[in-house]
């Protein structure tokens, strides 16, 4: 077996070993990890196994560095929202098979989210996937003039004119509100509230949707929106608050699936039949509302096809096919499950 022998033992093998072992060239050894096809079958199968069994791995700083520009895409997600979790799961596939390599960093609320984004660049990613971010415009297209970024679940105003390389790869939050909407007031319900999102990504343009989707079916007066935010514990809250007017709404669309989770859960520990009493709609389609204990009825993003789309546009940008910025909108549909039902009459 080919190994490191003596002192060779205590140090990080380099590709100079994989070289000497082979009787070939440290240049067709780098062509052999990269992929290129400069040589033989049975040269390849060679090296790949010595570089195997000495443990040789590719410094990727130092590739980065040879090859003039970045391979590393980094992925800035909030660990706490189960459906971005959800798009890392698709975007990490979609990255290795355009030959990307991806670095995950956590983005903490109680933190500075441009320290994590100065902690990718730190580690020479070349491009930048936001997934919903939190950052004012101004910091996202200032950003965009260092590196190319790509910002996921997040519409912004105006982007045609943005000076850097920035795209936006989002669902149709707007549409998909009204979509709720429209199947509620379907069904016969005209009591219908809102637990928004507060300042999380995408929430104005959802609280504005469901504004203007009771106004247009004559309900204006029906309007009651409650402040909330993209997690179980707002849910909760606006639970308690509901439970505790003269009388509850027919209905309730929940900023995202967390949220109605904690509706759902303070609702039904106060003996609330949901949906014969409150019918319940979240926003997302994370894959807890399948849960068949949940079976939550959603408005659906593509988590698979958001992920791919947004390693395509970072790519775009580094391999320069693409110089503009750019707003990928994809469309929503109503999923249906046990949490929706007409009003008792």
């Amino acid at each position: 077996m080919a190994t490191l022998s003596g002192g060779e033992a205590h140090r990080r093998p380099t590709m100079a070993d994989v070289a000497e072992r082979a009787g070939v060239s440290r240049t067709l050894v780098s062509f052999i990890l990269d992929g290129k096809p400069r040589a033989s079958e049975e040269t390849r199968r060679r090296v790949l196994a010595i570089a195997d069994e000495i443990g040789y791995r590719r410094d990727a700083a130092a590739r980065v560095l040879a090859q003039g520009r970045s391979r590393t895409v980094g992925v800035l997600m909030d660990v706490q929202q189960m459906f971005e979790a959800e798009l890392v799961t698709a975007i990490y596939p979609a990255s290795r098979t355009l030959g990307y390599e991806v670095l995950l960093s956590a983005n903490l609320r109680d933190q500075s989210e441009s320290g994590f984004v100065d902690s990718l660049l730190s580690h020479r990613c070349g491009s930048l996937i936001l997934l919903g971010p939190r950052s004012s415009q101004d910091y996202l297209v200032e950003l965009s003039q260092r590196v190319p970024v790509v910002v996921v679940g997040r519409r912004l105003a105006g982007l045609a004119k943005v000076p850097g390389l920035l795209a936006t790869v989002r669902t149709n939050d707007s549409k998909g509100m009204r979509m709720a909407v429209d199947y509620l007031v379907g069904l016969g319900h005209q009591d219908i509230h809102h637990v928004d999102g507060g300042e999380d990504p995408g929430s104005a343009d959802r609280r504005r949707a469901y504004r203007a989707a009771m106004r247009a079916h004559g309900l204006a007066d029906r309007i009651t929106v409650i402040p909330g935010a993209h997690n179980e514990m707002a849910g909760a809250a606006a639970a308690r608050q509901m439970l505790q007017a003269p009388s509850l709404p027919t209905a309730v669309l929940a900023g995202n699936d967390r949220c109605a989770l904690g509706l759902l859960d303070v609702f039904t520990r106060a003996g609330v039949d949901i949906p014969g009493q409150v019918s319940l709609i979240g926003f997302d389609d994370s894959r807890l509302s399948d849960n068949p204990r949940i079976d939550l009825t959603t408005i659906h993003q593509d988590a698979e096809t958001i992920g791919a789309r947004s390693v395509e546009m970072a790519v775009e940008f580094l391999d320069e096919s693409r110089t503009e910025p750019a707003d990928v909108v994809l469309e929503p549909q109503l999923v249906v499950r046990s949490t929706t039902a007409p009003p008792r009459r």
